[in-house]
């Protein structure tokens, strides 16, 4: 069974956050959850959900992909954590996939793993400062990198994961009973 790791802190997207993790878990995906913090953890918007572990307890080797969800704080959160900047090198060096959305691109910029194009939260392409921004798909795949832009393209970049780990059958069946026709 595919795994995928999904770091949280304080003012995550809790849309982004529950959605790509609902999508993963049903196309069979483990998910695990593991908070820069404390194992609850409050999103942007009150919400508090208890990660699965902390990350300081993940050996993220074991994971067959990463996901950062966005929110303005955790994507400055993983851009600034030593050990998310670590792991997102480490994939990357060894070609493993690395998804992130809505702001989370900057962790990914930071640890400079985006290869030819990306998307992300209109507006942060500045913050990121690089010129390989696109607005015009919803979600970016490049090489072994994986953006979307927010809250609204979760569920479609939450398929494209499925897609990549699982594959096309579980997808279009998966797309199919979520009646995202739109991805």
């Amino acid at each position: 069974m595919a795994s995928v790791l999904i770091p949280l802190s304080t003012g995550f997207e809790e849309i982004e956050a529950v959605s790509i993790i609902d999508v993963l878990r049903r196309g069979g995906i483990q998910v695990t959850t593991a908070s820069l913090e404390n194992e609850k953890v409050t999103g942007a918007n009150g919400i508090t959900i208890i990660a699965n572990n902390k990350l300081e307890y993940i050996d993220a080797e074991e994971f067959d992909m990463v996901v950062l969800p966005g929110g303005h704080d955790n994507a400055v959160a993983l851009k600034e954590s030593d050990k998310i900047q670590a792991i997102l090198k480490s994939f990357d060096a060894k070609s493993k996939p690395i998804a992130a959305i809505c702001a989370a691109p900057m962790a990914l910029a930071e640890a400079g793993v985006i290869k030819h194009s990306y998307t992300c939260y209109p507006t942060y392409e500045n913050e990121i400062g690089l010129e390989k921004f696109t607005d015009a798909q919803n979600v970016v795949v490049d090489q072994n990198i994986t953006t979307s832009r927010g809250p609204g393209t979760a569920i479609c970049f939450g398929l494209e994961i499925v897609r990549q780990l699982v594959g096309e059958e579980t997808y279009t069946q998966l797309k199919a009973g979520l009646l995202a026709d739109y991805c």
